[in-house]
């Protein structure tokens, strides 16, 4: 439930608040006067945060945003500008997507002037057709693919929302894939440029929800920015500094046990760094569902850490050594990708997977009247885990 909480908020919410701006009538004066204001403020705050934080991507979106909002105001009085509006509007899912898709290159950079130059391209090849064949332009940009009457409800021509659609559907694929990147906000954005082109000419709404595209963008940024600096890219926990501020704001007891997986560096010296990852994935799959209502956290390498507020050592550790046995017990399959660099000598005729056991050292100490500070709780935790494997390993130490 709160991974699924996770993937809606905030753009959901934003996307809901510019409905009901502009749907309740007693909200509309507000909407009118913040029409004015609303756009600017998220431009300016959209380039500084690319300037600041080097995001081209975020500098493209806005102009293309901006782009948007200067045609939409302009009008369609003419079949050229008809033309322009809806040449627009199909190629904006196309390029919202390549903005969100491709690598960060900067936006002086040479890939970040070549996004540039593509852009400029395009713009050329429009005002060619605007200027040379118009009608038969515009007639294509507005072909019926399928039945009118399944696309009444929204003025955006059918060529143009077959490419919302499409592009909805890739975001939403790549978002799945890379769960910390920034592209689930282009597909929110994408649902509120779409809004903006369907929305009736009178009154604020366009601006409104384009700049409501461009707020989510922004804050895709600071939230990707927040799980660089904050969570490990590999196992998917929070990282050391989310550790090391976590624990000063602990009050009263708390238990901290540091987790070690055995024998790593000769795990990846034999299956390589691939297999190694995997491990430290399933590990951290294993201590992300710790019993006991313990946080887990990826301390450095192989090692992670574990925080129970509010309890003692001998409360925790039953839930240790039931996490120690949970990692023991479930045996880790060699895949194909995963061979290891010395075959060993096995029936040439009898293909087999082999199955690898994993475990884990834990060093487990409370704050008490000798470790009274985070840091020296995690000192004494450290020396548990160092007693635990001079023990030989597989256990939980005090």
């Amino acid at each position: 439930m709160k991974r699924i909480f996770s993937k809606l908020v905030p753009e959901v919410p934003i996307l809901a608040a510019a409905a009901m701006l502009l749907t309740l009538p007693s909200l509309r004066g507000i909407a009118t006067g913040l029409a004015t204001v609303f756009p600017f403020t998220v431009a300016a705050a959209a380039l500084l945060l690319g300037w600041r934080f080097n995001r081209s991507r975020l500098v493209f979106a806005i102009a293309l945003l901006a782009l948007t909002e200067y045609l939409l105001l302009r009008g369609v009085d003419t079949p050229r500008d008809r033309f322009y509006l809806h040449a627009l509007t199909f190629l904006l899912p196309i390029n919202l997507a390549l903005v969100a898709l491709l690598p960060e290159r900067g936006t002086l950079t040479p890939a970040g002037l070549l996004r540039w130059v593509l852009l400029g391209v395009q713009a050329l090849i429009v005002v060619f057709l605007a200027q040379s064949f118009p009608e038969k332009a515009l007639k294509f940009l507005t072909t019926h693919v399928v039945p009118t009457r399944f696309t009444n409800w929204t003025p955006v021509p059918q060529p143009s929302l077959l490419a919302f659609l499409a592009i909805g559907v890739l975001l939403t694929m790549a978002s799945l894939r890379e769960p910390q990147s920034p592209v689930r906000g282009y597909f929110y954005a994408l649902i509120a440029v779409f809004a903006a082109l369907s929305w009736p000419e009178a009154g604020p709404g366009r601006e409104i929800w384009l700049a409501s595209a461009g707020l989510i963008l922004v804050i895709a940024v600071i939230e990707a920015s927040y799980l660089m600096a904050y969570r490990d890219g590999l196992t998917e926990l929070p990282g050391r500094r989310a550790l090391n501020e976590a624990l000063p704001r602990l009050s009263g007891q708390f238990t901290v046990a540091m987790v070690d997986v055995d024998h790593f560096k000769r795990f990846n010296d034999t299956y390589g760094h691939d297999a190694g990852d995997h491990v430290l994935r399933l590990v951290a799959a294993r201590l992300a569902q710790a019993p006991g209502g313990g946080t887990a956290y990826r301390y450095g390498g192989e090692e992670f850490a574990l925080v129970f507020p509010g309890k003692g050592q001998d409360e925790c550790l039953p839930h240790l050594e039931e996490l120690r046995e949970m990692v023991e017990t479930h045996r880790f399959t060699m895949r194909r990708r995963f061979r290891p660099r010395i075959k060993p000598k096995t029936d040439k005729g009898r293909k087999t997977r082999q199955a690898i056991m994993i475990t884990v050292s834990i060093g487990v100490a409370e704050r008490n009247h000798r470790n009274t500070s985070p840091d020296q709780v995690v000192q004494a935790a450290d020396k548990a885990l160092y007693r635990a494997k001079e023990a030989g390993r597989n256990r939980v130490s005090t």
